[in-house]
């Protein structure tokens, strides 16, 4: 019986291994330094490509740029650029990594663990699309980006919020209709339990559940402040939360240096949540001219998805929620229109929720900005503008350092692009091709130029 019980072990854990993603070769025995040479450079700043240059990478960091050769040194893994162009990781501002690739039903149905799996495998993906960092707008994604950091297994930074905060009948508000009354002291619903989302109602219940999710590690916090697409009970224009709310939460994060982003569509909603101390507003596509020069002069955040109704839309079945979607995509041109006229600081995000496939959308979602921007202003946001928005978690940064530019000192997250991406922006639309080589935190994940 002793026996039988190792040999059953043993092919479980062969089974498991069957399920591991195949490795390449140079992740596997990663070289303590890196030479790019003879690259071009898009920086993250600048709004031209410039060089030929040499780029030393040494551990995770950037060391050397230089723009006459650098002189490898024995243990240096030297990668031929030949006039390639090296970049800083993209940054997608707006994900939700557990909840991209699943549908909704088992979202809200499934075991933690079936749902961590299907995101581990989304987030290699993500990376593999050259996504070195994401900011995570709510789920439980505490776990999947602590294997991802130790290396267990290969995924973006993650910035998490942890479970989205939502008064009753909110945005993040799941539960089934049986399920209300809700008892005072009951258990909690399963969304809750598996920390995608939780219930708040009243400054102390908000004030708790902030503080549940920074003693979980939340880099940010994230509020449901008005109505949303998806969601069955609330309407678009419903304004959630009171001011007394949001500030109790606005307050507990503060108090741990980092801030607070609102999911909101509205003008009321958005100029409440400013009026609380947000500082980031999410989506925002209903926004008017005086919310917009509310957000400018108060230097608050605004994290734009490109939401159109075109091929890319995750069109709702719901007749309901198919209504709410044509209106926020109505907004969008002009979502941007006052972006751009207000100066404000604007982020790229995708939102991509509940699809199988939607994470292959999630490039030319960004290459999409082109209808608003120049290529080289929407390469800028997707790293380092969105870098400056990550670092707005101040001492909660997982990840203290430079992200989203090429300069000495920052972290070596880089791709190698076939090509000029700020000449031809759809060669981001190409990721298994133009981008030859991906390296994040200094380790080399694909490298097509052996």
């Amino acid at each position: 019986m002793k026996n039988l019980r190792w040999i059953t072990l043993f092919a479980v854990s062969l089974l498991f291994a069957s399920f591991m993603p195949a490795q390449d070769a140079a992740h596997n025995q990663q070289p303590s330094s890196v030479l790019f040479h003879n690259v071009r450079i898009f920086d993250g700043v600048k709004q031209e490509v410039w060089g030929p240059a040499d780029v030393l990478i040494q551990g995770n960091k950037i060391a050397q740029i230089s723009t006459t050769p650098i002189s490898p040194g024995p243990d240096t893994k030297v990668i031929d650029g030949t006039g390639r162009t090296l970049m800083p990781g993209l940054i997608d501002a707006h994900t939700h990594i557990m909840l991209a690739a699943i549908p909704m039903q088992a979202a809200l149905t499934a075991n933690i663990g079936y749902i961590n799996l299907v995101a581990a495998k989304e987030a290699q993906a993500t990376l593999m699309r050259g996504f070195t960092s994401i900011r995570d707008m709510g789920g439980p994604s505490f776990g999947l980006k602590r294997a991802i950091d130790q290396g267990f297994y290969p995924g973006p930074r993650i910035y998490p919020s942890g479970a989205m905060i939502s008064q009753t009948g909110g945005h993040g508000d799941f539960r089934m209709p049986y399920e209300i009354p809700a008892t005072i002291g009951g258990p909690l619903s399963h969304v809750e339990q598996e920390g995608v989302a939780m219930i708040a109602d009243g400054p102390d219940q908000v004030l708790m559940r902030t503080r549940e999710q920074l003693m979980l590690g939340a880099s940010q916090i994230k509020l449901m402040a008005g109505g949303g697409v998806s969601s069955l009970y609330d309407p678009l224009d419903a304004v959630q939360y009171t001011p007394e709310e949001i500030h109790a939460a606005v307050e507990a994060a503060g108090n741990w240096n980092t801030y607070v982003a609102v999911h909101a569509y509205t003008p009321a909603a958005i100029q409440m949540a400013i009026g609380a101390g947000v500082k980031c507003i999410e989506h925002g596509q209903l926004a008017d001219e005086a919310t917009a020069k509310l957000m400018a002069d108060k230097g608050v955040w605004w994290s734009l998805q490109p939401f159109l109704d075109d091929e890319d839309a995750n069109k709702q079945a719901n007749p309901a929620s198919r209504a709410k979607q044509i209106e926020v995509s109505n907004g969008t041109e002009n979502a941007y229109r006052l972006a751009k006229k207000y100066h404000i600081k604007t982020a790229w995000g995708t939102d991509i929720l509940f699809s199988s496939t939607g994470g292959t959308k999630e490039n030319r979602m960004l290459t999409k900005l082109t209808r608003w921007y120049t290529p080289a202003e929407v390469l800028k946001m997707a790293t380092a503008d969105n870098a400056q928005l990550l670092a707005l978690s101040g001492p909660r940064n997982p990840y203290p350092g430079k992200l989203g530019v090429i300069e000495k000192g920052a972290f070596a997250d880089l791709l190698l692009v076939e090509g000029d991406p700020v000449a031809d922006i759809k060669l981001i639309d190409s990721p298994e091709t133009s981008f030859v080589v991906i390296m994040k935190d200094g380790k080399i994940y694909k490298n097509l130029l052996h």
